[in-house]
């Protein structure tokens, strides 16, 4: 779930859980109680994804939530972002895990144009899902009832983000809108309560949870060495050290013996829980949570890579990338200073040379050893990872476990970000070492 900071995705997932069946009506009242008497009324939907006393006090969302939900056909992992741009590490690290994308816009005027003007969350979001792999989406404008369920406005947002879509990459036929109001709970499983009257005379479409139930999900790598990059780490109350992820490729079982990457460490797989259920084995495309024995937590870290002994994972600190250049401000030159996202972890890292530029299309080579990258241009450059200090003794960069694109597609994507905004996404082509 992405999009801007306060358009509703946290209230949204809250009530959807509620009219699903899956948050109870004492925690719902509960959640009402504890709300009113901070303040903070209108986060009574929320409270049941932002559980932590900063996110309720602060009234938004700070790190990844996690739950799940059941449609006809469809066992749904939500993974629910934070919009707030101070926060937006997090949010590629749920980015990452995500095969579909849910976009909360807020109907409201000025609220939407905020969002989608330039640096507002909206296009950031969109821009980083699709790099990430997302293809399908669909966008929820929220708050129409504040807008007295007005068709125009509906109109003119889905006009302005579609046209925005096709340009970042999303098939027009992997794209739905849908009109919603999350506080009252109108089109998210029916239409059927005395708000929705409005709604009804101009729109018959199918709810929010028609189009969950119609995501198709891709093609995993099941077939694939493991490849399971660490999301979160945590002391589980009996079970050894709990690991969450989402598997990249190929299969865990109970049992099994694996290394943890970057180090020398190994260790063995004691329970496997997906959607809190135990399982005895889980394949590629899971949000799977793992409790490891044989294993000293201090071993096991935040962007580390769970394989197999046999067919580990290779390490990098200089590889080339194909990326495209975002909108940006200041052109790309050799030597400039980036973070380099991939999965959930974060290094300091440098454009060490500018290969070539391409043709967006084709992938031809245009230009050999351009000066300069500017917005749009599609090239292939060489990263090299710095150590993290520029001061003091000189460090030599810590690899990363890393893959090329051809090998494994989740494993080879990389985002590259400098002074708060994000400014080019692609694709690991080759590892020099």
């Amino acid at each position: 779930m992405t999009g801007h900071v306060d358009a509703g995705k946290s209230t949204l997932m809250g009530r959807l859980l509620y009219e699903l069946g899956r948050v109870d009506e004492k925690t719902r009242v509960t959640n009402e109680r504890g709300s009113s008497k901070a303040g903070k009324s209108s986060f009574s939907w929320a409270w049941e994804l932002d559980g932590t006393v900063e996110e309720r006090e602060r009234g938004i969302t700070m790190d990844i939530a996690l739950q799940s939900l059941s449609t006809s056909r469809r066992q749904v992992t939500i993974l629910d972002a934070p919009g707030h741009k101070d926060f937006i590490p997090n949010m590629i690290s749920g980015a990452a895990q995500a095969d579909c994308a849910l976009l909360v816009v807020d109907a409201i005027t000025g609220e939407f144009e905020a969002g989608f003007d330039r640096g507002g969350q909206t296009r950031e979001h969109l821009l980083l899902v699709r790099s990430l792999g997302v293809s399908q989406v669909i966008v929820a404008v929220n708050k129409l009832d504040q807008v007295n369920w007005d068709q125009s406005r509906f109109e003119e947002i889905c006009g302005l983000l579609r046209a925005f879509l096709v340009q970042s990459g999303f098939p027009s036929s992997k794209t739905s809108f849908i009109p919603v109001s999350a506080m009252l709970g109108v089109n998210l499983v029916n239409r059927t309560n005395a708000d929705a009257a409005i709604l009804s005379k101009w729109y018959n479409g199918p709810t929010l949870v028609d189009l969950l139930d119609e995501l198709e999900p891709p093609t995993r790598e099941i077939a694939s060495p493991l490849r399971l990059p660490i999301s979160n780490v945590f002391k589980g109350q009996s079970s050894g050290t709990g690991v969450t992820g989402r598997i990249c490729g190929g299969v865990v079982q109970v049992g099994e013996r694996l290394r943890v990457l970057p180090g020398d460490e190994s260790a063995i797989v004691r329970l496997i829980d997906v959607e809190e259920q135990s399982v005895p084995w889980a394949a590629a495309g899971t949000n799977a949570t793992l409790y490891l024995t044989s294993i000293d937590p201090i071993h096991l870290s935040i962007g580390s890579v769970l394989c197999p002994p046999s067919d580990i994972v290779p390490l990098a600190t200089v590889f080339t990338a194909r990326i495209i250049v975002f909108d940006i401000q200041l052109p790309i030159t050799t030597g400039a200073s980036i973070e380099l996202f991939h999965h959930s972890r974060d290094v300091p890292a440098t454009i060490s040379k500018l290969i070539a530029t391409l043709d967006r299309a084709s992938g031809v080579v245009t230009k050999k050893n351009p000066r300069v990258l500017t917005k749009g241009t599609s090239a292939e450059v060489e990263i090299s990872l710095r150590a993290g200090t520029l001061s003091g003794p000189a460090l030599s960069a810590r690899p990363i476990p890393l893959e090329a694109f051809s090998v494994n597609k989740d494993m080879g994507r990389i985002l590259v970000r400098r002074g708060g905004e994000t400014i080019s996404a692609g694709i690991v082509q080759n590892i020099i070492c």
